[in-house]
């Protein structure tokens, strides 16, 4: 199945070019690792209404199936990802960040200070992750199993119904 990804890396350093995007291109490097197609890829900075604006004109394009977030999800004054996804979305996803959370929470404490949240506008599935690198692909590595399965189900591809057993049966 062709997966479609956009990756937005919400930075203010990053988007000022005082610090190297290196979570983004980790995610990108997963997604084709998948057999997936990286369709967009923008850094912009910690500000609510453009991040809105653009995770909702990046929905409604219908070009993407996934938008991964990355940065932006802890308890910083401008840490706003989740605000703007939560403003966008029509359908929350909340399993996914619940399970993203309970596996982070393994590896570190820190993971209870994650604002992330994931949901649903039109067909595309928004999922934000965190601004690390190292947590943005052991958070993406978790919801990896399920994506192909959310995919077909937004699409209403015809194979979705046969997908209801767990994610390792083919």
């Amino acid at each position: 199945m062709s997966i479609r990804v956009g990756i937005l890396t919400v930075s203010d350093r990053s988007a000022r070019g005082e610090r190297t995007d290196l979570s983004g291109p980790a995610l990108k490097d997963i997604v084709i690792e998948q057999g997936w197609y990286v369709v967009r890829y923008e850094i912009i900075p910690d500000d609510l209404q453009p991040l809105r604006d653009l995770l909702a004109a990046w929905a409604d394009s219908d070009d993407l199936d996934i938008i991964l977030t990355t940065g932006g999800t802890g308890f910083g004054q401008r840490d706003v990802t989740p605000e703007a996804t939560r403003s966008v979305i029509e359908r929350p996803a909340p399993g996914l960040t619940e399970a993203m959370r309970a596996v982070s929470l393994k590896v570190t404490p820190h993971a209870m200070l994650s604002r992330a949240c994931a949901g649903i506008r039109k067909r595309a599935l928004i999922i934000n992750l965190p601004g690390s690198p190292k947590g943005a692909v052991e958070n993406l590595q978790v919801v990896l199993p399920v994506i192909p399965h959310a995919v077909q189900l937004l699409t209403e591809h015809p194979l979705a119904e046969e997908g209801h057993g767990s994610p390792s049966q083919p």
